[in-house]
């Protein structure tokens, strides 16, 4: 770790999964000379403004903060250059301007959450829990005017748990990731480390919307049921229930030779043993945590006991 003490680094980034990875250089010793951070923001209910994730750290630290409104502004440009940095590092932050990504000798290093140039884009972790991966990574490579389409540095796979959710998912990624940081880092300082060009079928991962979010019942309940895993705990697959938003946390598809189940159409209903099912394009999905607008998320068995739902009721819209 003591070649790592001379290595001087900026580092970008803003929300929690950006946090471990500026977490483990520190501990091991790399200089970050700077943390550029999103903008503080309005939160809670009284809308007090609040700090990123990354900056509340470097705050803990006394390290040095730039929140620039526009990435290429001159000033803002000319202060990295300042800071005579090795290389940047960029996690889970802003598209990058070239006067910026070109400035360190040893370019600017970034960390996708995916194994590239599979599922590139805003969303890699969801679409890879989505689509039924088995399997996803942590990417290390540098920066190009494209995004997510430079040279790969290195690169470290995981498996991906059948009921594991985004959250748990990210997490794990998160700390792969800073992990693997931290070897890239290393190998660049003992310069045994070459750049190669990024191999295979692409895959887009682009941001999540409200209309991936929003359940379509005519799909495979396996299917549903990754799309619920994918968006737990944020956006939350949603449907709707008597003209309100029904959002859907957990659940588990029922494989049935049955073909006479509706899409979105409750089959059965047990409020004592806790079980709501409900048909769909192929199979039946048993939903398990549930909320509605302004409360909490419950339980299937508490929703049904707070809740008349009668078999044959439709969801959806």
């Amino acid at each position: 770790m003591s070649a790592l003490q001379n290595l001087k680094v900026v580092f970008m980034g803003t929300p929690d999964f950006a946090v471990p990875p500026l977490q483990k250089m520190l501990e091991c010793g790399v200089q970050v000379v700077a943390v550029v951070t999103g903008a503080d923001k309005p939160a809670g209910r009284g809308l007090q403004l609040a700090s990123s994730a990354v900056k509340k750290i470097a705050q803990q630290h006394g390290l040095k903060i730039l929140q620039p409104e526009k990435l290429n502004d001159p000033d803002f440009v000319q202060s990295l250059q300042a800071l005579n940095a090795n290389a940047f590092i960029v996690v889970a932050f802003r598209i990058l301007p070239r006067e910026v990504f070109t400035i360190p000798a040893h370019g600017t290093i970034n960390i996708h959450a995916s194994l590239l140039p599979k599922y590139r884009g805003a969303a890699p972790i969801q679409w890879a829990i989505i689509n039924g991966e088995s399997e996803t990574g942590v990417t290390t490579f540098l920066i190009t005017d494209k995004v997510d389409t430079g040279n790969i540095l290195l690169q470290a796979r995981t498996p991906i748990g059948p009921d594991e959710t985004l959250g748990e998912l990210h997490d794990r990624l998160s700390h792969l990731g800073a992990e693997l940081l931290l070897t890239t880092l290393e190998q660049i300082q003992h310069g045994g480390l070459r750049p190669q060009p990024q191999q295979g079928a692409v895959t887009l991962a682009p941001k999540i919307t409200n209309a991936v979010a929003e359940i379509d019942w005519r799909k495979p309940a396996r299917e549903i049921r990754n799309l619920i895993r994918g968006l737990n705990p944020a956006p939350g697959a949603f449907t709707y229930w008597q003209g309100k938003m029904l959002k859907i946390f957990r659940a588990r598809a029922i494989e049935t030779e049955d073909g006479n189940l509706a899409p979105g159409v409750i089959h059965r209903v047990e409020a004592k043993p806790g079980n709501l099912f409900v048909g769909t394009g192929k199979g039946l999905l048993a939903l398990e945590e549930l909320q509605l607008p302004g409360k909490r998320i419950v339980n299937v068995s508490n929703f049904l006991q707070g809740h008349k739902i009668s078999v044959m009721e439709q969801l959806g819209r």
